[in-house]
C-alpha cells in the first residue's frame, strides 16, 4: 500500500464511529448470531434427528463451516473498516453486489424477523391476565356453550390462529389487516429505531440489556423445569442417540444449514460490527468467543425446553390415561377396588380377556408416553402453542409466560440490530444519504418503509407469507453470498495478503487449520449444501400446512400445493438477492469495456 492510500485510509480510520469497548462489541456480536432458532430451531432438530446424534453433524458444520467464515468476516470487516458492499467493492469492483445482495438479504429478513417481535409482544401483553386468554374456550355469540372451533382443536391453538393471527383458509384468501397486529408491528418497529436510533452509540447500550437478560431467564427456567414431573423423561429423549438417523443425508444437510444460519453469516451484519473495531485487534479470538458461546446457548436452551416438553408430554400421558380409566371404571362393575395409574395394564388385560367386545367398543384412546414426546414442533409452533400450553400447568403462570416472551423479543432485538446495520451501514458507505438528512432521519425512513411492506404479514394470510419469507429469503441466497464472499477473499484479495493482514491485526499468521478451510473445506461444503439443497427442494413440489375449520379431519392441518403464483414468488424470492452478483459485475466489465458493447454491434450490422 503506498503512501497515499496510507493517508486515505489513516482518515477513514479517525472518522469511523467505535465502540466504547471490547465488551460491547463483543455482546453485539454475540446478540446478533444468538437469536430465536437456537431456542425453537435447535431443539426441533435434536428432536427429530436423533437426540445426541444430531450434536455429531452439528459440532463437524460448526468446525469446518461456521468458525472459518466468521473468522473471514470479523477478519475482512476489521481490516477495511467498511460495511459489506464497501468492502467488496474495496476487494474487487466486480464483487460489489456480495454487498447489494448481503444488504437485500439483512433488509428482507428484518421484514419478517419484526413480525415475529410483534406476535411476542401481542403474547407479552395478554400474559398479565388471570386467568391466561388461551387457557380456556372462549363461549359462542349465544353464550349457550364454547365456540366450537376452539372446541375442536384447543384453547391454546384457539388463541394463536384465531384470536391472534384470525388467519384465513388458504394463502389465496388473503383477508384484512389485523389492528391489533399492525398495532404490535408499529410499536416492535418503534423499539427497534429507539434502540438503533444513533447507531452504534445507542446499540452498544442497549445490548447490555438484550444480549444478557435471555440467559438470565433461561437459567430460571433451567431451574424451575428440572423440577417439573416429566422433566427427566425429555432429557432423556434429548441425550438418547439414535444414530440410524446419521445415515440420512439431510440431518447433514440441516445440520450445515442450522450452524450457517445460527451464526448469521453473510447478512453483513458482523462486517458492520467488526468495521467499528479498532484495527489491532485479535479477531480469531472474537470469532472463536462468538462462535462457541453460540453453540453453547442452543445447547443451554435445549435443556429447558426438553424438560418442559417432557413434562407436556407426561400431563398428556396422564390426561389419556385418566380418561381410559374413566371411561373403564363407568362402562364395567368392578366392586370396590380401584383402576390408577399403576395398575392400569393389568386391568386392561383382564377386562381384554374377560369381555372383549365391550372393550373393544369403548374405543380407549392409545396412551404413549414416546409417542407424545414425538410430537415434534417448531419454530412459532413451539413459541405460540407447545410452550404456552405447557405454561398453563406451572403454578404462577403468569410470571412464566411474561418471563418467557421477554426473553423472546430481547433475543430478537439484538438480531434485529444486526439486520439493520447490514441496512444501513451498506447505505452510508455508498453515500447514498443526501448531506442534509441527519442519520436519524434515515434510519427512521428505513424502519417506516420496512413497516409499510411488512404489514402484508398482518393480513390474514400473513402467517403463511412469513413462511415464506422464511424459508426462500433466509436460504439459498445465504449460501450463495456466503461462496462468493470466500472465494473472493481467497482467490481474488489474495489467501496470502489476507493472512498477512490478519498477522498484521492479531500479531500471528493464521495456523493451517484456518488455511486448510478456507482454501479448500469451507467452499466445497458450502457447494455440496447448496446442490444438495437445491435437489432436495426440486424433487416435490413445495407444500404448505393451512387452518380450516371445514377440513375434514380439522384441526389437523390441511396440506396444500402453493398455487402457481405463489411458487414463483418463491423462486423471485431466492433470486432476487443474489441477482446484483452477476449485474454489478456485467457493469463493471462493461463500464471498463466499453468497446465491447461497440464491437458486437459491428459485427451484427455487417452480417
Amino acid at each position: 500500500m503506498d503512501g497515499e492510500d496510507e493517508g486515505c485510509e489513516q482518515t477513514q480510520v479517525t472518522e469511523r464511529p467505535k465502540w466504547d469497548n471490547k465488551v460491547q462489541y463483543l455482546l453485539t456480536c454475540i446478540g446478533f448470531a444468538v437469536g430465536l432458532g437456537n431456542v425453537w430451531r435447535f431443539p426441533y432438530l435434536c428432536q427429530i434427528y436423533g437426540g445426541g446424534a444430531f450434536l455429531i453433524p452439528y459440532a463437524i458444520a460448526l468446525v469446518f463451516e461456521g468458525l472459518p467464515l466468521l473468522h473471514m468476516e470479523l477478519a475482512i470487516g476489521q481490516r477495511l473498516r467498511l460495511g459489506s458492499v464497501g468492502v467488496w467493492n474495496s476487494i474487487s469492483p466486480y464483487l460489489g453486489g456480495l454487498g447489494v445482495a448481503s444488504m437485500l438479504v439483512s433488509f428482507l429478513v428484518g421484514l419478517f424477523y419484526n413480525m415475529i417481535l410483534a406476535w411476542i409482544l401481542w403474547y407479552f401483553f395478554h400474559s398479565f391476565q388471570s386467568p391466561l386468554p388461551w387457557r380456556g374456550c372462549p363461549l359462542n355469540l349465544n353464550h349457550t356453550g364454547y365456540v366450537s372451533e376452539c372446541e375442536m382443536s384447543s384453547p391454546v391453538n384457539y388463541f394463536w390462529y384465531r384470536e391472534t393471527l384470525n388467519i384465513t383458509p388458504s394463502i389465496e384468501t388473503s383477508g384484512s389487516l389485523q389492528w391489533w397486529l399492525v398495532l404490535c408491528l408499529a410499536s416492535a418497529w418503534c423499539l427497534v429505531y429507539i434502540c438503533f436510533i444513533r447507531g452504534i452509540e445507542t446499540i452498544g447500550k442497549a445490548i447490555y440489556v438484550t444480549a444478557t437478560f435471555p440467559y438470565l431467564v433461561l437459567t430460571i427456567f433451567l431451574v424451575r423445569s428440572l423440577t417439573l414431573d416429566g422433566a427427566t423423561d425429555g432429557l432423556i429423549y434429548l441425550f438418547t442417540p439414535k444414530w440410524e438417523t446419521l445415515k440420512d443425508p439431510k440431518v447433514w444437510l440441516d445440520a450445515a444449514t442450522q450452524i450457517f444460519f445460527s451464526l448469521s453469516l453473510a447478512f453483513g451484519g458482523l462486517i458492520a460490527f467488526s468495521s467499528y473495531n479498532v484495527q489491532k485487534n485479535d479477531c480469531e479470538r472474537d470469532a472463536l468467543i462468538v462462535g462457541l458461546v453460540n453453540s453453547f446457548t442452543s445447547l443451554y436452551a435445549a435443556i429447558p425446553i426438553f424438560a418442559i416438553l417432557g413434562f407436556k408430554a407426561k400431563e398428556n400421558y396422564n390426561e389419556c390415561q385418566n380418561w381410559n380409566i374413566l371411561t373403564l371404571t363407568n362402562s364395567f362393575s368392578i366392586g370396590d377396588k380401584n383402576i390408577t395409574v399403576e395398575n392400569y395394564d393389568d386391568w386392561l388385560n383382564y377386562l381384554n380377556a374377560t369381555n372383549p367386545s365391550e372393550v373393544e367398543s369403548l374405543n380407549l384412546k392409545t396412551c404413549n408416553l414416546q409417542t407424545f414426546l414425538d410430537q415434534s414442533v417448531s419454530g412459532t409452533g413451539l413459541a405460540f402453542i407447545v410452550f404456552t400450553e405447557a405454561v398453563i400447568e406451572m403454578p404462577g403462570a403468569q410470571v412464566w409466560a411474561v418471563l418467557f416472551f421477554v426473553m423472546l423479543f430481547s433475543l430478537g432485538l439484538s438480531s434485529m440490530f444486526g439486520n439493520l446495520e447490514g441496512v444501513l451501514t451498506p447505505l452510508l458507505d455508498l453515500h447514498v444519504i443526501p448531506s442534509w438528512i441527519p442519520k436519524e432521519i434515515f434510519t427512521g425512513l428505513i424502519c417506516l418503509t420496512s413497516f409499510s411492506v411488512a404489514l402484508i404479514f398482518t393480513l390474514g394470510s400473513g402467517n403463511y407469507w412469513l413462511e415464506i419469507f422464511n424459508s426462500y429469503v433466509g436460504s439459498v441466497p445465504l449460501l450463495i453470498i456466503a461462496f462468493f464472499e470466500i472465494i473472493g477473499v481467497v482467490y481474488v484479495y489474495g489467501i496470502n495478503r489476507f493472512s498477512d493482514d490478519i498477522e498484521w491485526m492479531t500479531g500471528r499468521r493464521p495456523n493451517i487449520y484456518w488455511q486448510a478451510t478456507w482454501r479448500f473445506i469451507s467452499p466445497l461444503m458450502l457447494l455440496v449444501v447448496f446442490v444438495a439443497y437445491v435437489v432436495v427442494e426440486a424433487e416435490q413440489r413445495p407444500t404448505y400446512n393451512t387452518w380450516n375449520p371445514d377440513y375434514v379431519d380439522f384441526p389437523l392441518a390441511d396440506v396444500q400445493p402453493y398455487p402457481e403464483w405463489v411458487f414463483a414468488i418463491c423462486v423471485l424470492l431466492s433470486v432476487l438477492p443474489v441477482v446484483s452478483i452477476p449485474l454489478v459485475a456485467l457493469y463493471k466489465f462493461l463500464d471498463e469495456h466499453p468497446n465491447v458493447g461497440h464491437m458486437e454491434q459491428d459485427k451484427t450490422s455487417r452480417v
